[in-house]
Protein backbone atom coordinates (compact mmCIF):
# COMPACT_ATOMS: atom_id res chain seq x y z
CA UNK A 1 0.00 0.00 0.00
CA UNK A 2 2.94 2.30 0.66
CA UNK A 3 3.81 4.45 -2.35
CA UNK A 4 0.81 3.18 -4.32
CA UNK A 5 -2.41 4.76 -5.50
CA UNK A 6 -4.00 3.62 -2.23
CA UNK A 7 -1.78 6.14 -0.40
CA UNK A 8 -3.96 9.03 -1.56
CA UNK A 9 -7.09 7.54 0.07
CA UNK A 10 -6.55 8.84 3.66
CA UNK A 11 -6.08 12.51 2.72
CA UNK A 12 -9.04 12.29 0.33
CA UNK A 13 -11.22 10.82 3.09
CA UNK A 14 -10.18 13.52 5.56
CA UNK A 15 -10.58 16.41 3.13
CA UNK A 16 -13.94 15.27 1.73
CA UNK A 17 -15.33 14.60 5.21
CA UNK A 18 -14.15 18.01 6.43
CA UNK A 19 -15.95 19.76 3.58
CA UNK A 20 -19.11 17.67 3.92
CA UNK A 21 -19.51 17.33 7.69
CA UNK A 22 -17.76 20.55 8.85
CA UNK A 23 -16.44 18.47 11.79
CA UNK A 24 -12.69 18.80 11.59
CA UNK A 25 -11.44 16.49 14.33
CA UNK A 26 -13.86 13.71 13.36
CA UNK A 27 -12.77 13.98 9.72
CA UNK A 28 -9.08 14.00 10.58
CA UNK A 29 -9.70 11.01 12.84
CA UNK A 30 -11.23 8.99 10.00
CA UNK A 31 -8.30 9.94 7.78
CA UNK A 32 -5.89 8.74 10.48
CA UNK A 33 -7.76 5.45 10.98
CA UNK A 34 -7.84 4.74 7.25
CA UNK A 35 -4.09 5.45 6.99
CA UNK A 36 -3.33 3.17 9.95
CA UNK A 37 -5.38 0.38 8.35
CA UNK A 38 -3.50 0.72 5.04
CA UNK A 39 -0.11 0.68 6.76
CA UNK A 40 -1.07 -2.34 8.90
CA UNK A 41 -1.94 -4.28 5.73
CA UNK A 42 1.79 -4.45 5.01
CA UNK A 43 2.25 -6.75 7.99
CA UNK A 44 2.24 -4.29 10.89
CA UNK A 45 0.05 -4.32 14.00
CA UNK A 46 -2.83 -1.88 13.56
CA UNK A 47 -2.76 -0.65 17.17
CA UNK A 48 1.03 -0.27 17.12
CA UNK A 49 0.86 1.75 13.91
CA UNK A 50 -1.99 3.88 15.24
CA UNK A 51 -0.29 4.52 18.57
CA UNK A 52 3.09 5.44 17.09
CA UNK A 53 1.50 7.66 14.46
CA UNK A 54 -0.65 9.54 16.97
CA UNK A 55 2.26 10.45 19.24
CA UNK A 56 4.82 10.97 16.46
CA UNK A 57 4.14 14.71 16.37
CA UNK A 58 5.13 14.96 20.06
CA UNK A 59 7.45 11.98 20.59
CA UNK A 60 9.43 10.50 17.72
CA UNK A 61 12.59 8.44 17.54
CA UNK A 62 12.89 8.18 21.32
CA UNK A 63 12.90 11.95 21.87
CA UNK A 64 10.44 14.77 22.26
CA UNK A 65 9.48 16.65 19.10
CA UNK A 66 10.21 20.00 20.68
CA UNK A 67 9.34 21.99 17.56
CA UNK A 68 5.70 20.90 17.61
CA UNK A 69 5.51 21.14 21.40
CA UNK A 70 6.79 24.73 21.29
CA UNK A 71 4.26 25.64 18.57
CA UNK A 72 1.40 24.26 20.69
CA UNK A 73 2.75 26.08 23.75
CA UNK A 74 2.95 29.33 21.80
CA UNK A 75 -0.69 29.02 20.71
CA UNK A 76 -1.79 28.50 24.32
CA UNK A 77 0.34 31.46 25.45
CA UNK A 78 -1.28 33.57 22.75
CA UNK A 79 -4.66 32.65 24.22
CA UNK A 80 -3.43 33.80 27.63
CA UNK A 81 -2.22 37.10 26.17
CA UNK A 82 -5.60 37.59 24.49
CA UNK A 83 -7.43 36.91 27.77
CA UNK A 84 -5.32 39.30 29.84
CA UNK A 85 -5.33 42.20 27.36
CA UNK A 86 -9.11 41.82 27.30
CA UNK A 87 -9.34 41.57 31.12
CA UNK A 88 -7.13 44.63 31.56
CA UNK A 89 -9.23 46.63 29.08
CA UNK A 90 -6.37 46.85 26.59
CA UNK A 91 -8.35 45.40 23.69
CA UNK A 92 -11.14 47.94 24.13
CA UNK A 93 -8.71 50.84 24.59
CA UNK A 94 -6.70 49.85 21.52
CA UNK A 95 -9.86 49.45 19.44
CA UNK A 96 -11.06 52.91 20.51
CA UNK A 97 -7.63 54.42 19.80
CA UNK A 98 -7.34 52.73 16.42
CA UNK A 99 -10.87 53.68 15.39
CA UNK A 100 -9.99 57.36 15.73
CA UNK A 101 -7.17 56.78 13.24
CA UNK A 102 -8.45 53.94 11.09
CA UNK A 103 -11.96 55.19 10.38
CA UNK A 104 -13.04 52.98 7.49
CA UNK A 105 -13.37 49.30 6.59
CA UNK A 106 -10.92 49.89 3.76
CA UNK A 107 -8.37 51.24 6.22
CA UNK A 108 -8.80 48.24 8.53
CA UNK A 109 -8.37 45.79 5.66
CA UNK A 110 -5.34 47.59 4.23
CA UNK A 111 -3.73 47.70 7.66
CA UNK A 112 -4.05 43.91 7.91
CA UNK A 113 -2.53 43.45 4.46
CA UNK A 114 0.41 45.76 5.19
CA UNK A 115 1.06 44.02 8.50
CA UNK A 116 1.02 40.69 6.66
CA UNK A 117 3.66 41.97 4.26
CA UNK A 118 5.70 43.54 7.06
CA UNK A 119 5.98 40.36 9.16
CA UNK A 120 7.78 38.38 6.47
CA UNK A 121 10.11 36.54 8.87
CA UNK A 122 7.99 33.39 9.28
CA UNK A 123 4.48 32.29 8.30
CA UNK A 124 3.53 30.93 11.77
CA UNK A 125 4.73 34.14 13.39
CA UNK A 126 2.98 36.18 10.71
CA UNK A 127 -0.39 34.43 11.02
CA UNK A 128 -0.64 34.65 14.79
CA UNK A 129 0.95 38.05 15.40
CA UNK A 130 -0.93 39.89 12.64
CA UNK A 131 -4.21 38.46 13.90
CA UNK A 132 -3.59 39.77 17.42
CA UNK A 133 -2.87 43.30 16.19
CA UNK A 134 -5.45 43.58 13.42
CA UNK A 135 -8.42 41.81 14.99
CA UNK A 136 -9.55 44.62 17.36
CA UNK A 137 -9.43 47.12 14.50
CA UNK A 138 -11.15 44.93 11.90
CA UNK A 139 -13.79 43.95 14.48
CA UNK A 140 -14.52 47.61 15.16
CA UNK A 141 -14.95 48.28 11.44
CA UNK A 142 -17.15 45.16 10.97
CA UNK A 143 -14.75 43.22 8.79
CA UNK A 144 -15.78 39.58 9.00
CA UNK A 145 -13.39 37.15 10.65
CA UNK A 146 -13.47 35.06 7.45
CA UNK A 147 -12.09 37.94 5.40
CA UNK A 148 -9.53 38.73 8.10
CA UNK A 149 -8.34 35.11 7.95
CA UNK A 150 -8.13 35.34 4.15
CA UNK A 151 -5.95 38.46 4.32
CA UNK A 152 -3.69 36.83 6.93
CA UNK A 153 -3.33 33.51 5.10
CA UNK A 154 -2.87 35.10 1.67
CA UNK A 155 -0.06 37.39 2.79
CA UNK A 156 1.86 35.09 5.18
CA UNK A 157 3.07 32.20 2.99
CA UNK A 158 3.12 34.21 -0.28
CA UNK A 159 5.42 36.88 1.15
CA UNK A 160 7.60 34.34 3.01
CA UNK A 161 8.13 32.19 -0.10
CA UNK A 162 9.65 35.12 -2.03
CA UNK A 163 11.52 36.77 0.86
CA UNK A 164 15.16 35.69 1.20
CA UNK A 165 15.30 37.00 4.78
CA UNK A 166 12.79 34.54 6.23
CA UNK A 167 12.66 30.99 7.52
CA UNK A 168 11.17 29.95 4.16
CA UNK A 169 13.81 31.81 2.17
CA UNK A 170 16.64 30.28 4.17
CA UNK A 171 15.21 26.78 3.75
CA UNK A 172 14.73 27.22 0.00
CA UNK A 173 18.15 28.80 -0.56
CA UNK A 174 19.61 25.78 1.19
CA UNK A 175 17.63 23.50 -1.12
CA UNK A 176 18.80 25.44 -4.17
CA UNK A 177 22.43 25.27 -3.01
CA UNK A 178 22.19 21.49 -2.88
CA UNK A 179 20.48 21.24 -6.28
CA UNK A 180 22.76 23.67 -8.10
CA UNK A 181 25.86 22.22 -6.46
CA UNK A 182 24.97 18.66 -7.44
CA UNK A 183 24.45 19.77 -11.06
CA UNK A 184 27.61 21.92 -11.04
CA UNK A 185 25.62 24.96 -12.20
CA UNK A 186 27.63 28.15 -11.64
CA UNK A 187 25.60 30.56 -13.77
CA UNK A 188 24.01 31.95 -10.61
CA UNK A 189 24.37 31.52 -6.87
CA UNK A 190 21.59 29.97 -4.73
CA UNK A 191 20.64 33.46 -3.48
CA UNK A 192 20.54 35.05 -6.94
CA UNK A 193 18.55 32.05 -8.23
CA UNK A 194 16.04 32.51 -5.42
CA UNK A 195 15.66 36.23 -6.17
CA UNK A 196 15.28 35.58 -9.91
CA UNK A 197 12.55 33.01 -9.20
CA UNK A 198 10.33 35.48 -7.33
CA UNK A 199 8.65 37.12 -10.38
CA UNK A 200 8.24 33.66 -11.92
CA UNK A 201 5.99 32.62 -9.02
CA UNK A 202 2.77 33.53 -10.80
CA UNK A 203 0.52 32.31 -7.97
CA UNK A 204 2.15 34.71 -5.51
CA UNK A 205 1.89 37.57 -8.01
CA UNK A 206 -1.81 36.88 -8.62
CA UNK A 207 -2.60 36.31 -4.93
CA UNK A 208 -1.00 39.54 -3.72
CA UNK A 209 -2.69 41.60 -6.44
CA UNK A 210 -6.05 40.07 -5.55
CA UNK A 211 -5.43 40.70 -1.84
CA UNK A 212 -4.79 44.40 -2.42
CA UNK A 213 -7.79 44.64 -4.74
CA UNK A 214 -10.19 43.09 -2.23
CA UNK A 215 -8.76 45.26 0.54
CA UNK A 216 -9.22 48.43 -1.51
CA UNK A 217 -12.73 47.66 -2.74
CA UNK A 218 -16.00 46.36 -1.37
CA UNK A 219 -16.04 43.53 -3.87
CA UNK A 220 -16.64 40.07 -2.45
CA UNK A 221 -17.96 36.78 -3.84
CA UNK A 222 -18.81 33.23 -2.84
CA UNK A 223 -19.26 32.36 0.80
CA UNK A 224 -17.09 35.33 1.74
CA UNK A 225 -19.80 37.67 0.52
CA UNK A 226 -22.32 36.15 2.94
CA UNK A 227 -19.91 36.59 5.86
CA UNK A 228 -19.16 40.17 4.88
CA UNK A 229 -22.80 41.16 4.43
CA UNK A 230 -23.75 39.64 7.78
CA UNK A 231 -20.89 41.47 9.50
CA UNK A 232 -21.84 44.80 7.94
CA UNK A 233 -25.60 44.55 8.40
CA UNK A 234 -25.81 42.86 11.82
CA UNK A 235 -22.36 43.26 13.39
CA UNK A 236 -22.01 39.47 13.64
CA UNK A 237 -18.42 38.88 12.64
CA UNK A 238 -18.69 35.08 12.80
CA UNK A 239 -21.15 32.28 13.50
CA UNK A 240 -21.18 32.11 17.30
CA UNK A 241 -22.61 28.57 17.19
CA UNK A 242 -19.27 27.25 15.85
CA UNK A 243 -15.90 26.78 17.54
CA UNK A 244 -13.95 30.00 17.23
CA UNK A 245 -10.27 29.67 18.27
CA UNK A 246 -9.11 32.51 20.45
CA UNK A 247 -12.64 33.70 21.19
CA UNK A 248 -13.05 34.19 24.93
CA UNK A 249 -16.07 32.57 26.56
CA UNK A 250 -15.78 34.47 29.85
CA UNK A 251 -17.46 37.87 30.32
CA UNK A 252 -14.77 39.89 32.05
CA UNK A 253 -15.84 42.89 34.20
CA UNK A 254 -15.94 46.21 32.38
CA UNK A 255 -13.89 49.13 33.67
CA UNK A 256 -12.19 52.29 32.42
CA UNK A 257 -8.63 51.57 33.50
CA UNK A 258 -7.49 49.91 30.29
CA UNK A 259 -4.77 51.61 28.28
CA UNK A 260 -3.48 51.12 24.75
CA UNK A 261 -0.19 49.94 26.21
CA UNK A 262 -1.96 46.98 27.85
CA UNK A 263 -2.33 45.47 24.37
CA UNK A 264 0.55 47.05 22.50
CA UNK A 265 3.37 46.31 24.95
CA UNK A 266 2.79 42.52 25.22
CA UNK A 267 2.53 42.19 21.44
CA UNK A 268 5.55 44.41 20.74
CA UNK A 269 7.61 42.54 23.34
CA UNK A 270 6.47 39.22 21.86
CA UNK A 271 7.62 40.34 18.40
CA UNK A 272 10.95 41.76 19.56
CA UNK A 273 11.82 38.79 21.76
CA UNK A 274 10.81 36.31 19.05
CA UNK A 275 12.93 38.08 16.43
CA UNK A 276 15.88 38.34 18.84
CA UNK A 277 15.63 34.65 19.73
CA UNK A 278 15.50 33.71 16.04
CA UNK A 279 18.73 35.61 15.54
CA UNK A 280 20.39 34.07 18.62
CA UNK A 281 19.36 30.48 17.89
CA UNK A 282 20.34 30.83 14.24
CA UNK A 283 23.75 32.34 15.07
CA UNK A 284 24.48 29.60 17.61
CA UNK A 285 23.42 26.75 15.34
CA UNK A 286 25.25 28.07 12.28
CA UNK A 287 28.27 29.44 14.20
CA UNK A 288 28.14 32.31 11.75
CA UNK A 289 27.01 35.92 11.59
CA UNK A 290 25.85 35.60 7.98
CA UNK A 291 22.18 36.59 7.78
CA UNK A 292 21.48 33.75 5.33
CA UNK A 293 23.13 31.15 7.56
CA UNK A 294 21.31 32.48 10.62
CA UNK A 295 17.85 32.23 9.04
CA UNK A 296 18.64 28.81 7.62
CA UNK A 297 19.48 27.44 11.08
CA UNK A 298 17.15 29.50 13.28
CA UNK A 299 14.80 27.70 15.67
CA UNK A 300 11.46 29.38 14.97
CA UNK A 301 9.28 27.25 17.34
CA UNK A 302 11.61 27.83 20.31
CA UNK A 303 11.78 31.53 19.50
CA UNK A 304 7.99 31.76 19.35
CA UNK A 305 7.63 29.93 22.68
CA UNK A 306 10.10 32.23 24.45
CA UNK A 307 8.52 35.33 22.91
CA UNK A 308 5.06 34.10 23.86
CA UNK A 309 6.11 33.32 27.43
CA UNK A 310 7.61 36.76 28.00
CA UNK A 311 4.71 38.48 26.21
CA UNK A 312 2.18 36.58 28.33
CA UNK A 313 4.11 37.35 31.52
CA UNK A 314 4.06 41.05 30.68
CA UNK A 315 0.30 40.94 29.94
CA UNK A 316 -0.29 39.35 33.37
CA UNK A 317 2.00 41.88 35.07
CA UNK A 318 0.20 44.84 33.46
CA UNK A 319 -3.13 43.54 34.79
CA UNK A 320 -1.72 42.93 38.27
CA UNK A 321 -0.42 46.51 38.20
CA UNK A 322 -4.04 47.72 37.97
CA UNK A 323 -5.08 46.13 41.27
CA UNK A 324 -4.35 49.20 43.40
CA UNK A 325 -6.66 51.46 41.40
CA UNK A 326 -9.04 49.09 39.58
CA UNK A 327 -11.77 47.95 41.96
CA UNK A 328 -12.74 45.06 39.65
CA UNK A 329 -9.20 43.63 39.52
CA UNK A 330 -8.43 40.62 41.74
CA UNK A 331 -6.29 37.50 41.93
CA UNK A 332 -9.40 35.46 41.31
CA UNK A 333 -9.70 37.00 37.86
CA UNK A 334 -6.04 36.15 37.18
CA UNK A 335 -6.84 32.46 37.58
CA UNK A 336 -10.00 32.82 35.51
CA UNK A 337 -8.13 34.56 32.69
CA UNK A 338 -5.42 31.88 32.62
CA UNK A 339 -8.05 29.17 32.38
CA UNK A 340 -10.12 31.06 29.81
CA UNK A 341 -7.10 31.83 27.62
CA UNK A 342 -6.01 28.20 27.52
CA UNK A 343 -9.55 26.97 26.86
CA UNK A 344 -9.98 29.45 24.01
CA UNK A 345 -7.01 27.94 22.13
CA UNK A 346 -7.57 24.29 23.06
CA UNK A 347 -9.67 23.53 19.92
CA UNK A 348 -6.95 24.94 17.65
CA UNK A 349 -4.24 22.94 19.44
CA UNK A 350 -6.31 19.75 19.16
CA UNK A 351 -6.96 20.28 15.44
CA UNK A 352 -3.26 20.97 14.88
CA UNK A 353 -2.31 17.80 16.78
CA UNK A 354 -4.64 15.67 14.64
CA UNK A 355 -3.44 17.39 11.44
CA UNK A 356 0.19 16.67 12.34
CA UNK A 357 -0.67 13.04 13.09
CA UNK A 358 -2.39 12.65 9.71
CA UNK A 359 0.58 14.31 7.99
CA UNK A 360 2.90 11.78 9.64
CA UNK A 361 0.74 8.88 8.43
CA UNK A 362 0.65 10.35 4.93
CA UNK A 363 4.44 10.60 5.02
CA UNK A 364 4.69 6.93 5.99
CA UNK A 365 2.39 6.02 3.10
CA UNK A 366 4.63 8.09 0.79
CA UNK A 367 1.65 9.85 -0.76
CA UNK A 368 3.82 12.72 -1.97
CA UNK A 369 6.35 10.37 -3.53
CA UNK A 370 3.57 8.53 -5.38
CA UNK A 371 2.21 11.75 -6.84
CA UNK A 372 5.74 12.88 -7.70
CA UNK A 373 6.37 9.62 -9.58
CA UNK A 374 3.48 10.52 -11.86
CA UNK A 375 5.27 13.77 -12.71
CA UNK A 376 8.43 11.87 -13.65
CA UNK A 377 6.41 9.68 -15.99
CA UNK A 378 4.75 12.66 -17.67
CA UNK A 379 5.83 12.75 -21.31
CA UNK A 380 5.31 16.36 -22.35
CA UNK A 381 7.37 19.11 -23.94
CA UNK A 382 9.86 20.68 -21.47
CA UNK A 383 8.21 24.08 -21.94
CA UNK A 384 4.95 22.68 -20.55
CA UNK A 385 6.60 21.17 -17.48
CA UNK A 386 6.31 24.35 -15.33
CA UNK A 387 2.53 24.18 -15.87
CA UNK A 388 2.52 20.45 -15.02
CA UNK A 389 4.71 21.00 -11.94
CA UNK A 390 2.43 23.82 -10.78
CA UNK A 391 -0.56 21.46 -10.87
CA UNK A 392 1.24 18.59 -9.14
CA UNK A 393 2.78 20.92 -6.57
CA UNK A 394 -0.76 21.99 -5.69
CA UNK A 395 -2.02 18.39 -5.54
CA UNK A 396 0.79 17.23 -3.27
CA UNK A 397 0.48 20.18 -0.87
CA UNK A 398 -3.32 19.86 -0.84
CA UNK A 399 -3.12 16.13 -0.13
CA UNK A 400 -0.34 16.23 2.45
CA UNK A 401 -1.13 19.57 4.08
CA UNK A 402 2.45 20.79 3.81
CA UNK A 403 4.06 23.09 1.27
CA UNK A 404 7.56 22.43 2.64
CA UNK A 405 7.07 18.70 2.09
CA UNK A 406 6.09 19.47 -1.51
CA UNK A 407 9.25 21.56 -1.92
CA UNK A 408 11.40 18.71 -0.64
CA UNK A 409 9.77 16.17 -2.95
CA UNK A 410 9.32 18.09 -6.19
CA UNK A 411 12.22 20.57 -6.35
CA UNK A 412 14.88 17.87 -6.93
CA UNK A 413 12.62 16.15 -9.49
CA UNK A 414 12.01 19.43 -11.33
CA UNK A 415 15.75 20.13 -11.36
CA UNK A 416 16.69 16.67 -12.61
CA UNK A 417 14.13 16.76 -15.42
CA UNK A 418 15.06 20.26 -16.57
CA UNK A 419 18.81 19.70 -16.42
CA UNK A 420 18.34 16.60 -18.57
CA UNK A 421 16.04 18.31 -21.08
CA UNK A 422 16.38 22.12 -21.13
CA UNK A 423 18.46 23.77 -18.40
CA UNK A 424 17.27 27.24 -19.47
CA UNK A 425 13.86 26.33 -17.98
CA UNK A 426 15.30 25.28 -14.62
CA UNK A 427 14.32 28.38 -12.63
CA UNK A 428 10.78 28.68 -14.08
CA UNK A 429 10.19 24.99 -13.35
CA UNK A 430 11.34 25.24 -9.74
CA UNK A 431 9.38 28.47 -9.26
CA UNK A 432 6.26 26.68 -10.52
CA UNK A 433 6.82 24.06 -7.81
CA UNK A 434 6.86 26.80 -5.16
CA UNK A 435 3.75 28.40 -6.65
CA UNK A 436 1.80 25.15 -6.74
CA UNK A 437 2.83 24.18 -3.22
CA UNK A 438 1.61 27.49 -1.74
CA UNK A 439 -1.66 27.15 -3.70
CA UNK A 440 -2.26 23.62 -2.40
CA UNK A 441 -1.39 24.71 1.11
CA UNK A 442 -3.94 27.54 0.89
CA UNK A 443 -6.69 25.13 -0.14
CA UNK A 444 -5.95 22.25 2.23
CA UNK A 445 -8.06 21.97 5.38
CA UNK A 446 -5.33 19.80 6.95
CA UNK A 447 -2.60 22.41 6.45
CA UNK A 448 -1.04 23.77 9.66
CA UNK A 449 -0.77 27.27 8.19
CA UNK A 450 -4.48 27.19 7.31
CA UNK A 451 -5.27 26.20 10.89
CA UNK A 452 -3.01 28.89 12.35
CA UNK A 453 -4.38 31.62 10.06
CA UNK A 454 -7.89 30.80 11.25
CA UNK A 455 -6.60 30.81 14.84
CA UNK A 456 -4.91 34.17 14.45
CA UNK A 457 -8.06 35.70 12.97
CA UNK A 458 -10.41 34.10 15.49
CA UNK A 459 -12.27 32.42 12.65
CA UNK A 460 -13.84 28.98 12.50
CA UNK A 461 -11.45 26.68 10.68
CA UNK A 462 -13.94 25.38 8.12
CA UNK A 463 -15.37 28.85 7.50
CA UNK A 464 -11.86 29.98 6.62
CA UNK A 465 -11.24 27.04 4.30
CA UNK A 466 -14.56 27.31 2.49
CA UNK A 467 -14.43 31.09 2.02
CA UNK A 468 -10.78 31.25 0.96
CA UNK A 469 -11.06 28.32 -1.48
CA UNK A 470 -12.75 30.28 -4.35
CA UNK A 471 -10.19 33.07 -4.00
CA UNK A 472 -7.25 30.66 -4.04
CA UNK A 473 -8.67 28.81 -7.05
CA UNK A 474 -9.16 32.11 -8.89
CA UNK A 475 -5.51 33.02 -8.25
CA UNK A 476 -4.46 29.54 -9.37
CA UNK A 477 -6.43 29.79 -12.62
CA UNK A 478 -4.72 33.08 -13.43
CA UNK A 479 -1.32 31.63 -12.50
CA UNK A 480 -2.00 28.51 -14.56
CA UNK A 481 -2.81 30.71 -17.55
CA UNK A 482 0.51 32.46 -17.05
CA UNK A 483 2.39 29.15 -17.09
CA UNK A 484 0.53 28.10 -20.24
CA UNK A 485 1.54 31.34 -21.96
CA UNK A 486 5.09 30.64 -20.85
CA UNK A 487 4.87 27.15 -22.43
CA UNK A 488 4.22 28.76 -25.82
CA UNK A 489 6.53 31.77 -25.52
CA UNK A 490 9.22 30.75 -22.96
CA UNK A 491 9.24 34.42 -21.99
CA UNK A 492 8.64 35.44 -18.36
CA UNK A 493 7.98 39.06 -19.39
CA UNK A 494 5.31 38.12 -21.95
CA UNK A 495 3.78 35.67 -19.48
CA UNK A 496 3.57 38.32 -16.75
CA UNK A 497 2.01 40.81 -19.16
CA UNK A 498 -0.56 38.20 -20.24
CA UNK A 499 -1.25 37.38 -16.60
CA UNK A 500 -1.81 41.03 -15.75
CA UNK A 501 -4.15 41.50 -18.72
CA UNK A 502 -6.24 38.53 -17.61
CA UNK A 503 -6.30 39.89 -14.06
CA UNK A 504 -7.59 43.25 -15.29
CA UNK A 505 -10.38 41.47 -17.16
CA UNK A 506 -11.25 39.30 -14.13
CA UNK A 507 -11.25 42.25 -11.74
CA UNK A 508 -13.39 44.29 -14.11
CA UNK A 509 -15.97 41.51 -14.24
CA UNK A 510 -15.87 41.08 -10.45
CA UNK A 511 -16.29 44.81 -9.83
CA UNK A 512 -19.48 44.82 -11.89
CA UNK A 513 -21.03 41.58 -10.62
CA UNK A 514 -19.79 41.19 -7.04
CA UNK A 515 -19.72 44.70 -5.63
CA UNK A 516 -21.53 44.90 -2.31
CA UNK A 517 -24.02 47.73 -1.76
CA UNK A 518 -22.14 49.15 1.22
CA UNK A 519 -19.72 51.98 1.84
CA UNK A 520 -16.09 51.45 2.70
Amino acid sequence: MIGSIASIVPPIIAIVMVLLTKRVILSLGFGILSAAILISLDGHSFFTVLGKGMIASLWDGGAFNWSNIFIMLFILLLGIITAFVSLSGGTRAFADWATRRVKTRRGAKLLTVFLGLLFFIDDYFNALAVGQIARPISDKQRVSRAQLAYFIDSTSAPICVVSPISSWGAFLIGQLASILGAAAIVTYSPLSAFVLMAPMNFYVVATLIFVFYFALTNVSFGGMRDHEMRAIETGELYDASKDIPGELKEDFPEHSYGRVRDLVLPIVVLILVTFTMMFITGARASDSMSIWAIFEETDVPLSLAVGGLIGASLAVALYIGQMKKNETASWGWVGTALKTGIQSMAPAVLILFFAWALTDFIGTLETGSYLASIVEQTNVSPAFLPFVLFIFGGLIAFSTGTSWGSFGILLPIAADVMIATDVSLLLPAMSAVLAGAVFGDHCSPISDTTILSATGAGCNHIDHVSTQLPYAILSALVAGFGYLVFAFTTSIVISLIALLIVMVIVLTVLSKRSKMPVAL
